[in-house]
């Protein structure tokens, strides 16, 4: 049986598998089938497989086996639909999009992103501080498609859901140890203690470290892409009742992160005769060209929460979700090196981007829900609060020598420079008032298969800002405005069977207006809006050990913010953006299909697909005499696989747990602006693990293998062509093979 077991899982390895959808892990046992799946997508826990909206779910177990352990992390592609990236070079920033809505500049404080992050039903507001360490999650739920009227804010592309374990009880936890390659370890700790006068506590801690990827051979300063990432939260349930409970968590988070490398990929047949130290770098580099500057990029975010629950009676419940976070975001990216820049006798080169951005948020959500014999539905109350200013200089830190040969570091960073500190500055605000109902009915007919949602959000923005320096030089440019916007939704959901469930959705769903604080006027746009409708089944098959879900959509995309890019003005480093609203609608259209099957005991195969198509309307390009110009959707594949094979088997003194999973997606876009595009997409990650290992009083050990590129993939992931004229064609490639090794002990 074991045997036999382990040759169908080479074999379907070679295939290779998935994350996917996270959708399942495997069977307990032959006649257990897939493990059923409980999300929160409508505000209440529901089964997977009767919600009628396309869900991807990482459980804990999903991301154990692919070594997630932060956001960042899925960037792979393991979730198709999901598509996350670092803000050009910079790590420090994520940029996170669902079904090709993808914004390319997010990080500004007077502009939101397309997609709603939540922790624990709290909305979180800024891109920066996406990339810390999770502690201890539960799940994380992608929610693909707009969601305007119950994550209504940001929500035009989709939300992700991240749910972490609450507090037990009852006395137990995990060490966590591991070493791995590029000199990095990983340490983890998470402790429930036993409630005592009804309450109960956790601890969860993680600390993590890797050394840079590619080396910056100027001694003293980091390497590129390396991090080190702490995390702690402390939280106490107090649950009075059976009908009462109050949870408040604290958690506080440390991400220092470097920038990736940028590499010339070609010489441009025309480029400008340059310094012998600018040479082609055509495969992933260990080294950089030259040593530059370069330190860490520091995000610190801390937040406290308080969710309250009250079971009125058995068919109301009540909910009080409050909360405020601060993020505080230092930038030092000196990726760029020297490879766009023309060699000049004594100049100054080598490009710093250095930026500040501190925020701080408060939020408070009320929930309503209740269940009736024929009606469930959910109401509530939102408001949101944040206050956010950002800083930016992009000093020069290198000289020439007189003959291109070599290259000095400036004495410091102010001097000889043109630009003065800072090049930009600004300080802006942003309030939201909801209020949201949806309410799913079943009339008494076809044996009360047939049930219908009907939802809204009424929403009302207010933003304003001040860019008070632009160019080193005072300014007092404002924007202040105002947007009130009410987002319906229709769900037609019919149970053909007990295990086929189809459904039809439309609902709209928007993103605020706002400025862009790298804009030379501070240059206001307005909001953008989506119009969906979706189609789907999810079905369950082969008495419960196979899995088939799929889901169509066309969206209507209007109002897009369009991103602009530009290097202003003569004698400075400064990277300029504007903002546009494209007259007219884009359109997006889409298809994904998720399958999970258990054929036998302890063995499970996942595959999952996307196919994203779209196109957006022309737009006046700002830098460019205002002619229109088509801007391009950012990194979203035309197709994106996602394969995965899990295999368990006890042998006696343990439990081995085998996992490999393989992501595959077309070549994408990394630039608005730009029709070029990077590599296509390969990546395999393993884990094999020895688990469940007795070592006495009910303790338990684990030894765990793991690699994340396992193949050593070298591709491209970001390509550009705004140096060609001076030097050549630059790109980002992946990150090389990472491995390690960790032991776990569960008590």
């Amino acid at each position: 049986m074991m045997l036999r077991a382990i040759l169908a899982g080479t074999t379907a390895c070679l295939a290779f598998a998935s994350p996917a959808l996270a959708q399942t892990l495997a069977a307990a046992n032959a006649d257990a089938g897939l493990t059923e799946i409980v999300v929160t997508a409508e505000r209440r826990e529901t089964k997977l497989q009767k919600t009628p909206i396309s869900i991807s779910v990482a459980t804990a177990a999903d991301l154990e086996n692919r070594r997630v352990q932060s956001l960042s992390d899925l960037a792979d592609g393991s979730i198709p639909s999901l598509r996350i990236a670092p803000f050009f070079s910079r790590t420090s920033a994520l940029t996170v999009g669902i079904r090709g809505i993808v914004p390319f500049d997010a990080n500004q404080p007077s502009r939101d992103a397309t997609v709603g992050i939540y922790v624990d039903g709290v909305f979180l507001g800024r891109s920066q501080g996406l990339g810390a360490a999770l502690l201890d999650i539960e799940r994380i739920e992608v929610l693909k498609g707009p969601q305007g009227t119950l994550f209504g804010r940001n929500a035009v592309g989709g939300a992700v859901n991240i749910v972490t374990r609450k507090p037990t009880g009852e006395f137990g936890g995990r060490l966590l140890g591991g070493i791995r390659n590029f000199n990095g370890y990983s340490a983890e700790l998470h402790l429930d203690l036993p409630e005592w006068n009804g309450l109960s506590f956790k601890l969860d801690g993680i600390a993590t470290r890797r050394d840079g990827t590619v080396d910056n051979p100027l001694e003293g300063q980091e390497d590129f892409n390396r991090f080190e990432r702490r995390g702690l939260r402390a939280s106490v349930l107090w649950r009075p009742s059976s009908d009462f409970s109050a949870l408040y968590a604290f958690d506080i988070s440390y991400d220092a992160t470097t920038p990736n490398y940028l590499q010339l990929l070609s010489r441009s047949p025309n480029a400008l005769p340059n310094s012998p130290l600018v040479r082609v770098q055509a495969r992933r580099a260990q080294t950089a060209l030259v040593g530059v500057p370069q330190e860490d990029s520091v995000g610190k975010t801390n937040g406290h929460l308080l969710t309250l629950d009250w079971k009125i009676s058995d068919s109301v419940e009540f909910r009080s979700i409050s909360a405020y976070r601060e993020v505080d975001q230092t930038q030092f990216d000196n990726g760029f090196g020297i490879i766009a820049s023309v060699f000049r006798p004594n100049a100054n080169v080598v490009r710093y981007s250095l930026a500040n951005l501190v925020q701080h948020q408060f939020s408070q959500e009320l929930q309503l829900l209740g269940t009736s014999e024929r009606l469930t539905w959910v109401t509530g109350l939102f408001y949101y609060r944040e206050k956010g200013s950002d800083d930016a200089w992009a000093p020069n830190t290198m000289r020439w020598n007189a003959d291109g040969s070599a290259l000095t570091v400036l004495p410091s960073l102010v001097a000889g420079q043109v630009t003065p500190f800072p090049d930009r500055a600004s300080t802006a605000r942003a309030t939201s008032y909801a209020a949201f109902a949806q309410a799913t009915y079943t009339p008494p007919i076809f044996d009360d298969r047939l049930k219908l949602t009907a939802g809204g959000r009424y929403t009302h923005d207010k933003r304003s800002g001040v860019l008070f320096k632009v160019n080193g030089a005072d300014t007092n440019f404002t924007f202040d405005r105002s947007y009130n916007r009410f987002d319906p939704m229709v769900t037609l959901a019919f149970d053909a069977t007990d295990d086929v469930h189809v459904y039809g959705k439309w609902g709209t769903a928007y993103r605020a207006g706002g400025a862009n604080s790298r804009s030379v006027n501070y240059r206001s746009f307005d909001p953008e809006s989506v119009e969906t409708f979706e189609v789907g089944f999810k079905s369950e098959f082969l008495d419960n050990k196979a899995r088939l879900n799929a889901a169509y959509y066309t969206t209507r995309y209007t109002d897009i913010q369009i991103d602009f890019s530009a290097q202003l003005v003569a004698g400075t480093t400064r990277t300029t953006i504007e903002t546009v609203n494209a007259p007219g609608n884009g359109r997006i259209q889409g298809l994904e299909i998720d399958f999970t099957v258990a054929p036998i005991k302890g063995f499970t195969l996942a595959a999952s697909y996307a196919h994203t198509k779209g196109n957006l309307p022309l737009a006046q390009n700002p830098f460019n005499n205002n002619n229109f110009q088509r801007p391009f959707i950012v990194f979203t594949p035309d197709n994106a696989y996602s394969f995965a094979a899990d295999f368990n088997e006890d042998v006696g003194f343990g439990v081995v747990r085998a996992h490999l999973d393989a992501n595959i997606a077309d070549p994408v876009r990394g630039l608005p602006g730009e029709a070029t595009f990077s590599d296509r997409s390969v990546l395999v990650n393993g884990r094999l693990a020895l688990t469940d290992i007795e070592i006495g009083n009910g303790t338990r050990a684990e030894i765990a293998l793991w690699s994340r590129n396992l193949l050593n993939r070298q591709q491209v992931y970001l390509r550009s062509v705004a140096a060609q004229a001076a030097t050549g064609p630059y790109g980002i490639f992946n990150e090389p093979r990472t491995f390690g090794a960790d032991i776990q002990v569960r008590f």
